[in-house]
């Protein structure tokens, strides 16, 4: 998969976030949770490190635990009391040995493996923008009633969110809060649908809802803003459509400001956020930093999916589905045995080989959350898509340039969609399905507004097109299996219940 040195690695050429196994009952479930800033946070050395702190919800043992973090050398940053979830800032290096002994603490551990201080940003890779000469070519291709860059959108085709868009495009009423790089609301394309009031910045694990709070940094923060058009672009006659016109999107930047990377207080922080403003669902195009596989025997691993696990548990409880990618590193995440190269990703990764049913990719692995695998304009699994039997629910397009190309205008096998600064460009991996199935289930939910999260993915499983294991995936002709798909025609590791389909979810 393609490695950028902050989130932006997403969606590139290949987005990253991978799923896991289904139940973790061990993980507490929660009630409501306000959360509780605390003043006067110590001042970081070049020591410092992130910590969560995950206790009962009772706020006897809250308090009683916050003494004890103070009398580790540990200074509280926000406490969200009701799923029982403390961030922290601490320069001991035993802080989180010392407060796993307190009494009440069911986990704890810290965030990251590099210390709390400013981290240069480079990049690498490049986005393919559409130039003036390829638009012109597209809307010259474009028919009557279609937005003018949609003759190259052949994601919405395949999926019939076309058709879906002339019965009904999706209400008002539901919200796909975009957790990811931040979103452009000023991009025409965005701006029609945007909620600022349910938008905000959850950097560090505190909510930021000043104006713009939300939005990039860089223009080269560009993975939330394509994410987002490709949820909910206006049907208003400019660039291109999204799977559901007429959904709100909002935007929750969990970006680190200093390396880009996103880590498990932010994502805590976003979950809460998203439940407590009424958002219906969320999309989740990412991994929680810096593990790609949070393995249980690890204490610091093992209390990043547990808080993680509480807050979008919390916001399941508050009538919040997510989605989230499946992953852009083949595996097969119902295996025994995968090799996980890059973890750390905030300082030098080791080489290590983890259990996927013991070690879990957060958050998509976590019980309640959909995940989704990608596919091309064929409706094959993309090449760099990750599977596995009992892991994926869904299939979506998130395009495939290699193997998979169309018969479009510029014959881009990629996702089309917005861009900061009002642009328009092409991306591919699980990062541009789950989005695809985000818009699918936002337009479930408009039609049936009552649809918990369980009955909402419920319909969008049964609403899937079955898709069957391919008699070969040899994509690059060499003779061998590029991947094993096990399951049948109606679930399989490829595809989970089939290929999510947008003019059944308005008509069926």
């Amino acid at each position: 998969m393609a490695h950028l040195p902050s989130r932006r690695r997403l969606a590139l050429a290949v987005p990253v976030v991978l799923s896991l196994t289904a139940s973790l009952g061990f993980l507490p479930s929660v009630a409501s949770a306000a959360p509780v800033a605390e003043s006067g946070v110590q001042a970081q050395d070049a020591s410092t490190l992130s910590y969560v702190v995950n206790t009962r919800t009772d706020h006897r043992t809250i308090e009683s635990v916050k003494k004890a973090i103070a009398a580790a050398g540990g200074s509280v940053v926000i406490a969200y009391e009701k799923i029982g979830v403390i961030v922290v800032h601490s320069a001991n290096p035993d802080f989180g040995k010392q407060i796993r002994t307190v009494r009440g603490v069911q986990s704890a551990g810290a965030t990251r493996t590099a210390p709390l201080t400013p981290a240069s940003t480079t990049e690498e890779g490049a986005v393919d923008y559409l130039t003036a000469a390829e638009a012109a070519k597209v809307e010259a291709a474009a028919t009557p009633g279609s937005e003018p860059l949609e003759a190259d959108q052949w994601d919405l085709r395949a999926i019939g969110a076309d058709k879906a868009a002339t019965i009904n495009p999706g209400s008002s009423k539901v919200t796909v809060a975009v957790i990811d790089t931040g979103v452009d609301d000023t991009h025409p394309d965005i701006a029609p649908n945007f909620s600022r009031s349910q938008s905000a910045n959850c950097d560090g694990g505190v909510p930021d809802t000043s104006e713009g709070s939300w939005r990039p940094y860089t223009p080269q923060d560009y993975h939330g803003t394509h994410v987002a058009g490709e949820i909910a672009a206006a049907r208003n006659g400019v660039g291109v459509a999204g799977v559901a016109p007429g959904v709100k999107v909002s935007a929750i930047n969990v970006t680190d400001r200093t390396n880009g990377l996103f880590y498990p207080e932010s994502v805590v922080c976003a979950f809460v956020f998203a439940a407590d403003h009424g958002v219906e669902i969320t999309n989740n195009s990412y991994y929680v930093d810096p593990w790609l596989y949070n393995c249980m025997d690890d204490p610091d691993q093992k209390a990043i999916v547990d808080a993680v696990n509480r807050a979008q548990l919390y916001a399941q409880k508050k009538g919040t589905l997510s989605l989230a990618s499946a992953g852009n590193s083949n595996h097969d995440l119902d295996s025994d045995a995968i090799l996980d190269d890059s973890s750390p990703d905030d300082s030098t990764a080791v080489d290590r080989t983890i259990d996927p049913h013991e070690c879990y990719d957060v958050p998509t692995q976590l019980p309640g959350v959909v995940t989704v695998s990608a596919t091309g304009v064929k409706s094959l699994k993309s090449y760099y898509s990750s599977y596995g039997k009992g892991v994926v629910d869904v299939a979506a397009p998130g395009g495939d340039r290699r193997y998979q190309l169309p018969d479009t205008p510029s014959k881009d096998g990629r996702i089309l969609s917005t861009m900061p600064n009002g642009g328009y460009g092409f991306l591919q991996g699980t990062s541009m399905a789950a989005p695809h199935a985000s818009g699918v289930a936002a337009l479930l939910k408009s039609k049936h507004p009552w649809a918990t999260p369980a009955a909402l993915q419920a319909m969008l499983k049964a609403q899937a097109d079955p898709t069957a294991c391919p008699e070969s995936y040899d994509q690059d002709g060499n003779g061998t299996q590029d991947a094993t798909c096990v399951g049948g025609p109606q679930y399989n590791g490829f595809y989970g219940f089939g290929i999510v389909n947008a003019l059944d979810a308005v008509t069926k």
